[in-house]
């Protein structure tokens, strides 16, 4: 049996970190701010599920 926990913190969050980039949460959207090394525009947009807003320049991060 599974049991449901109440939805707390709605909007808490404002920026994703993945192995893929850095990501921004404004106005119910992710916003592409940084890449990671080695991985193109096209990866992240082709595995993002919710819509992403892409700059025309997206830096690479530098670790």
């Amino acid at each position: 049996m599974f049991s449901y926990l109440p939805l707390t913190g709605v909007g808490c969050v404002k920026k994703v970190v993945t192995e893929l980039a850095v990501l921004e949460i404004k106005e119910g959207k992710f916003h592409l701010l940084e890449r990671a090394p080695g991985v193109s525009v096209e990866e992240i947009i082709s595995k993002t599920e919710g819509e992403l807003v892409v700059p025309e320049f997206v830096p690479e991060m530098v670790l």
